[in-house]
């Protein structure tokens, strides 16, 4: 037997203040968009904002439905645009803030399971990392150099081969 490790290195922040101005600009972005989120079932109101490798700017909200399984995250809904109106244009950064309606929001949000494999997945198709900011409305932000990072032993295009 052997035993591997996986470990990653992330930067954090104590304020929006602290972060380069570009990368605040974004992460203020976010803040400001989760407002559209359509969450009237958990009230958890989350928003993604990505600066493409173009310099254009691209926002998605969370967007919920009664019927559970039909909603769609912020993030999928973001790289889903961005697949029609930016195909295969890379992603530097993305903001992912939220605001949750029913308690506090001031710690870092962290991509969901399904859009770990989605941004991983960008990420292969564009061939570019996905710098990750992650914060809530307040509080201590997160900065993570690469999406992959969230995914380890990640299933791809390659495991279908």
């Amino acid at each position: 037997m052997e035993k591997k490790v996986y470990q990653f290195t992330f930067e954090t922040y104590p304020s929006v203040t602290d972060l380069a101005e570009g990368d605040a600009a974004l992460l203020l972005k976010a803040r400001e968009i989760t407002k559209l989120a359509y969450a009237p079932y958990s009230n958890f109101q989350v928003s993604a904002v990505a600066k493409l490798a173009n310099g254009e700017i691209v926002t998605g909200t969370n967007q919920e439905n009664a019927s559970y399984p039909v909603g769609i995250c912020a993030e999928r809904a973001l790289l889903s645009a961005l697949g029609t109106l930016f195909p295969n244009v890379a992603i530097d950064t993305m903001a992912i803030a939220y605001h949750n309606l029913n308690g506090e929001s001031n710690k870092p949000v962290s991509p969901c399971g399904m859009c770990r494999q989605a941004l991983v997945e960008y990420e292969g198709r564009t061939k570019h990392p996905i710098r990750l900011i992650l914060s809530g409305m307040d509080g201590n932000i997160f900065v993570v150099e690469q999406a992959n990072q969230l995914l380890p032993l990640s299933f791809g295009g390659d495991d279908l081969k």
